[in-house]
């Protein structure tokens, strides 16, 4: 059943509303699930009783610390950057009607990722440290805005998953420079947290600074949901249906824009979450895009805290990053998305 526009999804509501709220109640009970037991493993497992008591001051001071300081935020971290992606990746799929699309494979994560690194590079970051998530976001804000220029000038999905892709090797290129040209261990080292991913050591400060960039972007987004299962139909259809397009375009390129850029501010780049998270769900809410953001989000956040809960557990000398994790989860699932489109243009 293809997605429905907006007059169509208002009768459908009543029928559809029972479905998506316990298909939504049952992921976001996964997650909290999974971010308990995120505080609960790890290199010194803690019980239940000692997770509450840590988590409400009550327990030991250790454990006080390694709940509130060290695990909690570390599993928010990763459930926020996996809810930013997941729904900038279905806004983006529905954007450009096609399922390949996401924040990492069109370059938004690369140019995001991009910019917070030449700001921690030339030092700015040390002196304003706000500069951080403002240069990831100007970068993803840069990239999506280029792919929405770019849509408009082809109607071609497989060019525009290219100019991604150019997109992407080209910052990815820069970065290398910046590896490359890095002054002391110390620059090397942020630099290669920035360029793998990865949420350790995130405290609530660095979500305060990041979160607010993806908490507009989500709001952005979820607000402009009517408007995408319009432009499933195609452009011409969504403006019979009264639909500014342009508008509608722009919003979501500055919803999927902040909610990445915010997402690499705080994890740094983290590839094909989003295009995992929806692929998941899309089927279960009739491939309406307006109905895939939010599973999309809930299940991306759970797919993350899995995936970081996995590599603090690999018997590894060195922890993995969490962008390289998601990489070897998300690359064959790319694969095999690709290989289930009926047309090179779909």
């Amino acid at each position: 059943m293809k997605a429905t526009a907006p007059g169509i999804s208002r009768i459908a509501a009543p029928i559809a509303a029972p479905q998506d709220a316990r298909l939504n109640l049952s992921l976001a009970g996964i997650g909290i699930a999974l971010i308990f037991a995120a505080c609960l493993l790890g290199s010194t497992p803690l019980s239940p009783v000692r997770v509450f008591a840590g988590l409400f001051g009550a327990g030991a001071e250790a454990d006080q610390v390694i709940v509130q300081t060290i695990r909690l935020p570390r599993a928010l971290a990763a459930y926020a950057v996996g809810a930013a992606l997941g729904a900038s990746g279905a806004a983006l799929q529905g954007l450009f009607r096609n399922p390949l699309a996401e924040p990492g494979i069109l370059g938004v994560s690369a140019t995001a990722s991009l910019f917070a690194a030449t700001a921690i590079y030339f030092g700015v970051a040390d002196a304003f440290a706000a500069m951080t998530p403002l240069a990831a976001v100007a970068g993803a804000l840069l990239a999506t805005g280029f792919l929405s220029l770019a849509a408009v000038r082809t109607r071609s999905v497989t060019t525009l998953i290219l100019v991604g892709v150019g997109i992407s090797a080209f910052a990815g290129a820069i970065m290398a420079l910046l590896l490359n040209l890095a002054p002391h261990p110390f620059s090397l080292a942020d630099l290669v947290n920035w360029s793998l991913g990865s949420v350790a050591n995130r405290s609530l400060d660095d979500m305060a600074l990041a979160g607010p960039f993806m908490a507009a972007g989500l709001v952005i987004l979820f607000a402009s949901g009517r408007g995408l299962s319009a432009l499933a139909l195609g452009e011409e259809a969504a403006r019979g249906l009264g639909l500014d397009v342009a508008r509608q375009r722009l919003a979501i390129v500055a919803g999927a824009g902040l909610a990445a850029g915010g997402s690499v501010a705080l994890a740094g780049a983290v590839g094909f979450v989003g295009i995992v998270a929806p692929h998941l769900v899309r089927a279960r809410v009739d491939h309406d895009p307006q109905r895939t953001l939010l599973p999309a989000a809930l299940i991306g956040g759970a797919i993350l805290v899995a995936a970081d809960i996995a590599i603090r557990l690999a018997p590894t000398a060195s922890e993995l990053r969490l962008g390289v994790a998601a990489a070897l989860i998300g690359a064959p699932a790319f694969v095999l998305i690709a290989l289930e489109r009926r047309s090179p243009d779909g």
